[in-house]
């Protein structure tokens, strides 16, 4: 089982390589966010401090939120995701190597150039430990959850903004705790409990989403 799931990580990751507009449009949407809000709200040091772990974990979010999309769609066009529900090998270690993919080629990147955005906000130094760890632990969630939404509309030609629909309001525990954590650690305050919640939310849909992506995708495909 566990050389199934390398080589379905193996070749997810060799894909995203290979198309690289894929790989780099969530980063490049990213730092697009941090660099036009200052511009259309106000420049003040002081203010966009306040707004930082905000504004970060939205736009990771977002970010997030476009790469869904892509997580099934180029295996349910070209026939390999119906050939992955005939294989004898579990469908649910197929789904999670596929999260997992998903998370390295987007929500890794973006917690790496955080501390970037930090800095173009004006975020203090103090609170970039903060940021860094709860974007680690906050987005693969955010992967995990997604996983679900691109597994239901796989089949459907225009399934990006229904994806939203159905991941976003899933979506708002974690930008609470993760934009809670930063408060926090701006505030010079513990923030052991809010990467406790989060690490919590991780756990459970580490546990429970593949096994729900992997009913969706049956689902999609067979339907």
């Amino acid at each position: 089982m566990s050389q199934q799931f390398s080589a379905a990580l193996k070749r997810d990751l060799l894909l995203s390589f290979r198309r690289k507009s894929d790989l780099f449009n969530p980063l490049i949407f990213f730092l697009m966010v941090a660099t036009l809000f200052p511009l259309g709200v106000s420049p003040e040091p002081t203010f966009l401090a306040d707004v930082a772990p905000g504004v970060v974990w939205v736009a990771a979010l977002l970010a997030t939120l476009l790469s869904l999309d892509g997580m099934f769609r180029s295996d349910y066009d070209d026939g390999t995701l119906e050939q992955m529900l005939l294989s004898p090998q579990p469908l649910m270690i197929v789904c999670l190597a596929k999260t997992l993919a998903h998370w390295m080629t987007t929500g890794l990147p973006l917690t790496l150039m955080s501390p970037l955005l930090g800095v173009m906000l004006f975020l203090p130094s103090d609170a970039m430990l903060g940021l860094v760890l709860s974007l680690l632990i906050g987005t693969p969630t955010l992967s995990f959850i997604g996983a679900i939404g691109a597994a239901l509309t796989v089949g459907l030609k225009k399934g990006g903004i229904l994806i939203s629909l159905l991941v976003l309001p899933l979506y708002i525990p974690v930008l609470i705790f993760g934009s809670g954590a930063v408060q926090a650690a701006v505030a010079g305050l513990p923030i052991g409990g809010y990467l406790a919640l989060l690490g919590a939310g991780l756990a459970l849909g580490f546990v429970l989403a593949p096994l729900a992506t992997s009913a969706a995708v049956r689902v999609s495909v067979s339907g």
